[in-house]
């Protein structure tokens, strides 16, 4: 008697990953639609040879929309949108692996693997001029005011120039990364009278001011490794004739007449004569004809 015994393949073998656990560093600046994680790393076995059904989520921070999978039997893992450093430093990702679909009746055995992505800062962004004015939630941009300061007429300083509201400067804002930065003066030096440190960003003079109009210096700063990547202050420097004295008053005491019951901003009269203002002058011999 001859008996013919079929086995039945019942699903009793739950998908196997290679790694449960990965760890991937991304740029910052990598490309849209540029795969995270391969396929091959990722795809999960079967004994009971199922056809494996994968969806990928996020734990936190929620990063919904930046990282998907190719399809819902690809595990390949792709960015969907632009990465932002400023807006998440790293995240989790869930990836798991099915042997029925989803929504299914019938009996699923389920694996999972755990991806941490850590994105790694990029040298996105140009340098600022500090001190700055963050224009934006995020703190992408920071727009800075323009710096201000003064020299005598004919008058050559051998030091830096004070600026307000403070010396020039400017910083990479992709702060990891910290490359440095180089001066330039590129407009507004007429007749070259200034000159800037290309280090430090200190202003000095090559020669006098011998016009009273302000300058209104364009000083660049550029990152070394990457001059496209530079930004542009303004820096007004006014020409003044110098003080050689200080204002003194006339008098030492000057005495005033006020009425009671008088209104607001009503004169002061002299005291003694009802009909002359009194009047509180100064002298600056720097200003005699004035």
């Amino acid at each position: 008697l001859e008996i013919f015994v079929t086995i039945l393949n019942v699903n009793d073998n739950s998908p196997v990953f290679k790694q449960t656990n990965f760890t991937e560093v991304v740029p910052e600046d990598t490309k849209v639609n540029a795969t995270i994680v391969t396929r091959e790393d990722l795809s999960a076995t079967d004994a009971d040879l199922d056809t494996i059904f994968y969806e990928l989520t996020t734990t936190v921070p929620v990063t919904d929309g930046y990282f998907a999978i190719k399809g819902v039997n690809n595990p390949e893992i792709y960015l969907q949108k632009t990465l932002d450093y400023e807006k998440f430093k790293w995240t989790t990702l869930i990836l798991y692996a099915r042997d029925r679909p989803a929504g299914s009746n019938d009996a699923t055995n389920t694996a999972t693997a755990t991806i941490n992505i850590i994105i790694e800062q990029a040298d996105t962004k140009p340098p600022w001029f500090l001190p700055c004015t963050f224009i934006n939630a995020d703190n992408s941009i920071c727009i800075s005011s323009p710096y201000t300061g003064r020299v005598n007429m004919s008058e050559m300083s051998t030091e830096p120039l004070i600026l307000q509201p403070g010396p020039v400067y400017a910083i990479d804002p992709d702060y990891t990364i910290n490359e440095k930065i180089m001066y330039s003066i590129v407009g507004g030096n007429a007749d070259q009278v200034f000159s800037v440190d290309a280090d430090t960003g200190n202003l000095t003079m090559n020669k006098e001011a011998t016009s009273p109009d302000s300058y209104l210096l364009q000083v660049m700063a550029t990152q070394v490794n990457n001059i496209q990547k530079y930004s542009i202050a303004i820096v007004e420097i006014k020409v003044i004739n110098k003080s050689h004295y200080a204002p003194y008053f006339e008098h030492r005491i000057y005495n005033g007449t006020a009425f009671v019951g008088q209104a607001p901003r009503s004169f002061v009269f002299q005291a003694g004569d009802s009909s002359r203002p009194l009047m509180i002058t100064a002298v600056d011999y720097d200003f005699l004809d004035v």
